[in-house]
């Protein structure tokens, strides 16, 4: 018998390989952080001597779920200010550039990476910044703490930083220790470049983290309204920061694709299997075509107010051969990590706009959060279905609740009825980070505490209270009067 670390046996095991076996009564082996073997249970029990052997009898096996579109800073923010005309957006932009604070970064972090944790969420995109794409880069600190905070939790992350939208400069702010006063400066592109370089040389590749590179996308009306100095000044920024992510063998992400954006990518040379466009929402059929042959990569979030705004033709780019996977866009401002709600999602949305319940079948959906997904990152050799030789990010789901029973049809059930507190165990590099649906390793109550102590001061910094009431309308109403959508 050969001697490994881990064994899960007895499990209804969803491999997402290239035949997409479903293994009743199976089992998954580790050694150390790589996947062994993954076969029938009986045949893995004599072939293997395991240090710890987990019984996964009555729950499926299934590779950890990847979010290709999040935002850091978000998690304390959430729905402050949602709903209150375009208050919320207006709020993250200031509080990205002016109102933030290392602790707020590093509080966040952990708690956002918990979350993801909870939810059986092993891989993850996030932004360090967000609204109209407003970065944290103006001072490396910030991107330190999150990363620190992330890398305390043990998740997997693929933090995405990078500029501004012209004109520069943009004014930012550092608080003293006790948060009471503020200084400000002025942070140009070059300022925002020279951090991006930073984070990438400290972090790429440092425990669980990657880092990408973004610019602000720029749709028709930044042709129209950016004055033609900073026009030109945004695309050559943008071919800039794009040149720096190929030299790095990082991924390019944008944020907001829409209004001919793709096309205009195309033009000034974005575009390949190493870019991952977020939303791209209702995108011309030239558009499409554009995505599929340069085999660009379409991060599609569902549950996303861009998503109400206008539709991310995912049923179309997948029939032309196009790589979509799914995003969160969490938490941003109405919406959690939990990708089990986006798969869901995902198949309403679209069922709806065919009116036809035969679209998105569960099984695709499952791929566009796991194996298309690690694809659209360019980790699919490493994560994304369960393989010998593949990293060991393993998630379990407990089917032993009301709403999954019988058990039937498991990954029918999983897809279709389960949400992020269905999960029971999640695995990161072999290290079981969550058992019986707790941490393994992280102080739950901490986390918490601390979260909410830097929320309270980032409300009392920017002088938010009246952001954190019920809006007019919010009961009584079938509308909200005056509404203006943030586009995320």
């Amino acid at each position: 018998m050969i001697d490994i670390d881990l064994l899960f046996s007895g499990g209804t095991v969803v491999t997402m390989d290239a035949s997409r076996r479903v293994i009743d009564d199976g089992a998954v082996a580790v050694v150390s952080n790589r996947i062994v073997d993954v076969g029938p249970a009986d045949v893995l029990a004599v072939r293997y001597r395991a240090g710890r052997t987990i019984d996964t009898s009555g729950k499926v096996i299934m590779p950890g779920l990847i979010d290709v579109h999040a935002h850091a800073g978000h998690g304390l923010i959430k729905t402050l200010g949602m709903e209150q005309a375009d208050c919320w957006e207006e709020i993250v932009n200031a509080a990205y550039t002016v109102g933030t604070t290392p602790e707020f970064w590093y509080a966040e972090a952990r708690l956002a990476a918990l979350e993801r944790l909870r939810f059986g969420v092993t891989c993850g995109v996030s932004l360090l910044g967000g609204g109209d794409t407003i970065m944290r880069t103006d001072d490396p600190v910030y991107g330190h703490a999150h990363c620190e905070a992330v890398t305390a939790i043990g998740t997997r992350s693929v933090v995405a930083v990078g500029s501004t939208r012209p004109p520069h400069p943009r004014t930012y702010a550092r608080w003293d220790g006790n948060g009471s006063k503020r200084q400000e400066r002025a942070v140009t592109f070059e300022d925002q470049l020279a951090v991006s370089r930073s984070l990438l040389r400290d972090w790429h590749g440092k425990e669980r983290i990657r880092i990408a590179l973004l610019t602000p996308v720029l749709r028709d009306e930044h042709a129209q309204t950016l004055s033609l100095s900073d026009y030109e000044m945004a695309v050559s920024q943008t071919q800039t920061m794009r040149a720096l992510s190929r030299e790095a063998g990082v991924v390019f992400t944008q944020d907001g694709h829409w209004r001919g954006s793709v096309s205009r990518a195309k033009d000034i040379g974005l575009l390949g299997p190493d870019a991952l466009l977020s939303h791209a929402i209702d995108l011309s059929a030239d558009e499409i075509r554009i995505v599929a042959d340069t085999g660009t990569r379409i991060a599609h979030n569902p549950s996303a107010i861009a998503s109400i705004l206008g539709r991310c033709p995912a049923v179309e780019l997948l029939e032309v051969g196009a790589i979509v996977a799914l995003g969160s866009d969490a938490t941003a401002p109405d919406r959690s990590s939990d990708m089990f709600r986006h798969m869901q999602q995902c198949m309403h949305y679209h069922r709806t706009f065919f009116r036809d319940p035969s679209i998105l079948p569960p099984g695709k959906v499952l791929e566009m959060a796991t194996i298309d997904a690690a694809t659209a990152l360019g980790l699919d050799g490493e994560i994304g279905s369960l393989q010998a030789g593949k990293k060991a990010d393993i998630v379990i789901i407990d089917m032993a609740r009301p709403h999954l029973a019988p058990f039937q049809m498991p990954v029918f059930r999983t897809v279709y009825f389960a949400n992020g507190n269905d999960v029971d165990t999640v695995v990161i590099d072999g290290e079981v980070l969550l058992e019986a649906g707790r941490p393994v390793k992280a102080d739950t109550t901490a986390i918490l505490a601390a979260a909410n102590r830097e929320a309270d001061a980032l409300v009392a910094r920017m002088n938010l209270k009246s952001m954190i009431g019920l809006p007019e309308g919010f009961f009584g109403a079938a509308r909200y009067p005056n509404a203006i959508p943030s586009v995320e």
